[in-house]
C-alpha cells in the first residue's frame, strides 16, 4: 500500500475477479482507478484483494452477546473490531427470540451506539430480528426459548422499530403462524426484508408468504426438526421457489457437504447468501457456557450444542470459513465464493455502494493471503480507512 495523503492511497494485490495483479486507487473513501500491474515479488503473488464480506446474521462475537441482558455500547464496538479482523466490513447485528423488555432495551443500545459512532454506522446498515414470531414446535424453533415465542404483532414490531431508530431491515418469521401473512405484507410495504425461517410451513403457506413479499430463507436446512416427512416438508418448496434466496451456514457443522452441493446446484451462485450465524462464543475457548437461558457446550471442533435439546445453538466460525468451505464442497471459484458472501448480500439489501471492486464503490476492501482454499486476512479497509492490519 502506498499513501499520497490521508485520504488518497492505493492497494495492491491479485484481483479476486480477474486473477491478475492490480493497484486500486482509493480517494475520499471510494474506489478510483483499478490498474493492472506486474507482481512485485513472490509474496505478492499470493496476496489477494476482494470486497469486504457482508454478514446478515451475527448474534455476538468474542464474549459479547447481542441478546444479553448486560449489553453496552462499548460491547458492540468491541465486537465490531473483532468482526473487521475476520474480513467482514458490513454486518447486521441480530437479536433473537427474547422478552419484550430485552428486545426494546438492546435495540435502543444498537441505535444509540450507531448514532454516536460514525465508523460503526458505516459498518452496520441495519439490524436483523430473528423471531420471536417463529414456530414453537420443538426442532423447528431450534434453541430459541419457547416461553418468548409468540404470534406476530405489527404494533409490537413497530415499538421495536421505534427503539431501533427505524433500522430493523430484516425479520425472520414462520409464515404458518396466525396473522403472519398480513404481517409479512406490512413489512414488505415498509421496506423490511422478510425471511422465512424456523418454520414448519406447508408448500402453500410458503408460496403465499412469497406472494406477500418474503424474499429470503434464513439458514435453510437448519431451524428444522431432525425427523420430517420426506416429501411434505418446508425445505423443498423453499428450494423450488426461484423468488427465494437462501442464506446457508457453510461452517462444516450446520449442513453436510452434500446438502451444500445440492443447494448450490439448485439455486446457483447468484442466488445464495453465505451467512455465519455466529454467537458470542466466536473466538472463545472450548467449554460449557450459558446462552438463551440454556447450557451450551462449545466443542474443540467448533460445534455449539444446546445440551438439553442436543441441537446446534448458533455457530462458532466467522463468515470467511463459509467462503473457504463452499469452495471445498462445490469446487466453485474464488470469485463466486466471495460473491455469495458480499455482492449477493449487498444486492438483497440495496447496498449499491458496496459488494464489488468497481470504480465509484465504497472502499470496503479486504487483502488476504491464500493457502489453497484457506484465507488469512492481512488488512481490512472500511470506507477507505484501515480498521485492521495483521502483525507482519
Amino acid at each position: 500500500m502506498t499513501k499520497d495523503s490521508a485520504s488518497d492511497f492505493s492497494i495492491e494485490g491479485i484481483h479476486y475477479l480477474t486473477g491478475k495483479p492490480v493497484s486500486i486507487e482509493i480517494c475520499d473513501g471510494l474506489i478510483g482507478n483499478v490498474n493492472e500491474i506486474k507482481a512485485s515479488d513472490e509474496r505478492s503473488n499470493n496476496l489477494f484483494i476482494a470486497p469486504g464480506l457482508i454478514d446478515n446474521q451475527i448474534n455476538g462475537y468474542i464474549n459479547v452477546d447481542f441478546s444479553g441482558n448486560n449489553l453496552s455500547p462499548h460491547d458492540l464496538i468491541t465486537a465490531a473490531k473483532a468482526i473487521w479482523k475476520d474480513g467482514v466490513t458490513s454486518f447486521l447485528p441480530t437479536l433473537v427470540t427474547n422478552s419484550n423488555e430485552n428486545l426494546l432495551r438492546n435495540f435502543r443500545i444498537f441505535d444509540e451506539t450507531i448514532r454516536n459512532d460514525k465508523q460503526l454506522s458505516e459498518s452496520i446498515p441495519g439490524f436483523h430480528l430473528e423471531g420471536p414470531y417463529i414456530s414453537p414446535a420443538e426442532g423447528f424453533r431450534g434453541a430459541h426459548p419457547p416461553k418468548y415465542i409468540r404470534k406476530p404483532s405489527w404494533d409490537e414490531f413497530m415499538r421495536y422499530q421505534e427503539a431501533a431508530g427505524g433500522r430493523i431491515i430484516q425479520i425472520t418469521i414462520a409464515p404458518e403462524l396466525e396473522g403472519a401473512m398480513d404481517f409479512i405484507n406490512s413489512c414488505s410495504k415498509a421496506g423490511v426484508t422478510v425471511a422465512i425461517g424456523h418454520t414448519n410451513a406447508s408448500a402453500d403457506q410458503i408460496l403465499q408468504a412469497v406472494e406477500c413479499g418474503a424474499k429470503l430463507s434464513t439458514h435453510l436446512g437448519n431451524g428444522c426438526a431432525n425427523l420430517i416427512n420426506r416429501h411434505k416438508n418446508p425445505l423443498w418448496p423453499q428450494l423450488a421457489n426461484d423468488q427465494l434466496t437462501p442464506s446457508i451456514i457453510a461452517d462444516g457443522h450446520h449442513l453436510t457437504p452434500e446438502e451444500i452441493r445440492v443447494f448450490y446446484k439448485v439455486k446457483g451462485s447468484d442466488s445464495i447468501i453465505l451467512t455465519s450465524d455466529v454467537i458470542f462464543l466466536a473466538g472463545m475457548a472450548p467449554g460449557k457456557y450459558s446462552f438463551l437461558e440454556s447450557e451450551v457446550n462449545l466443542t474443540s471442533e467448533g460445534m455449539i450444542i444446546n445440551t438439553e435439546l442436543n441441537c446446534l445453538a448458533g455457530a462458532f466460525f466467522p463468515l470467511k470459513k463459509g467462503v473457504e468451505n463452499i469452495m471445498n464442497f462445490t469446487g466453485c471459484s474464488l470469485t463466486k465464493a466471495i460473491n455469495m458472501a458480499s455482492g449477493n448480500v449487498a444486492r438483497i439489501y440495496g447496498l449499491s455502494n458496496r459488494g464489488t471492486l468497481d470504480q465509484g464503490k465504497r472502499a470496503d476492501i479486504i487483502q488476504f493471503e491464500r493457502n489453497r482454499n484457506e484465507f488469512m486476512i492481512r488488512k481490512t479497509f472500511l470506507n477507505g480507512k484501515s480498521v485492521f492490519e495483521a502483525t507482519p
